[in-house]
């Protein structure tokens, strides 16, 4: 299968001017149409998959020991007062 990259671009660019000209009110019923297609994926998704990321047993490192600890998405994720500078 070939592809040909200009032609993609070309596509591209003239769906992104076509949805730049629509009415605001039509990009919010595609931006609702969107949302509730998302809603409708997560919720059709096993519930055992969306525990995956909950369960302990999961966070743990390899080979943990009794000096290593579980890890936590918040471990990732800097706290908003690092992106304020002090009042």
């Amino acid at each position: 299968m070939s592809f040909d990259m200009q032609r993609i671009l070309e596509s591209k660019r003239a769906y992104r001017h076509a949805l730049a000209a629509k009415p605001i009110a039509e990009k919010l019923r595609m931006l609702d149409a969107l949302r509730e297609r998302a809603l409708a994926i997560r919720r059709s998704a096993p519930a055992a998959a969306s525990n995956v990321a909950n369960n302990p047993q999961n966070t743990k490192r390899k080979g943990s020991n009794e000096h290593s600890r579980d890890v936590s998405l918040s471990d990732f994720i800097p706290h908003p007062s690092s992106f304020c500078p002090p009042v």
